[in-house]
């Protein structure tokens, strides 16, 4: 009997595993794949990229999901993520022309590959910092209004955080 068991467990297992299609896999094609699309609505936005086994990417979606400073920044921002494993299509526009190409092509086109990886931007697609890494709430905080009221028009975010105390 425990032979027996030993020689179909194996089996077993990849039948419950069969068929079963994982977010990193590409779509089969002329599979219809519905596509995100990260173009902001409003005037600025905060890609967040990240990765399955990110533990800071799972802290910071916690800080948005628990920090009331960090939810009242983020009200006049639009919010989007991507997964860098994930090969689902997106529709972006950056540098001013819209393209489509998969989660994990958009990451490494924009160069985002340690995560979290936040990348601002403007409604026209221009990049205004990209900040490779976690980020703690209050500074966070800091860095959104640094966005928001233009202040990268005219100084370093370094220079921005320090003046404002949040460093």
């Amino acid at each position: 009997m425990s032979r027996l068991l030993v020689l179909l467990l194996p089996l077993l297992v990849l039948m419950a595993c069969e068929g079963k299609k994982t977010e990193t896999e590409a779509p089969i094609k002329g599979e219809k794949v519905e596509k995100k699309v990260i173009i902001p609505k409003k005037d600025y936005a905060l890609l967040i990229v990240e990765s399955k086994s990110c533990i800071y990417c799972k802290q910071l979606d916690k800080d948005i999901k628990t920090e009331k400073s960090l939810q009242e920044a983020l009200k006049d921002i639009d919010l989007y993520r991507i997964l860098y494993e994930s090969y689902t299509p997106v529709e972006a526009n950056f540098g001013g022309k819209v393209v489509q190409m998969s989660e994990n092509e958009l990451a490494r086109t924009l160069n985002a590959l340690s995560f979290p990886n936040l990348i601002f931007y403007d409604k026209q697609g221009n990049i205004i910092l990209q900040i490779p890494g976690y980020v703690y709430p209050t500074q966070l905080v800091c860095i959104i209004d640094y966005v928001k009221t233009g202040a990268y028009k005219e100084e370093d975010v370094n220079t921005y955080v320090k003046k404002k105390g949040c460093a």
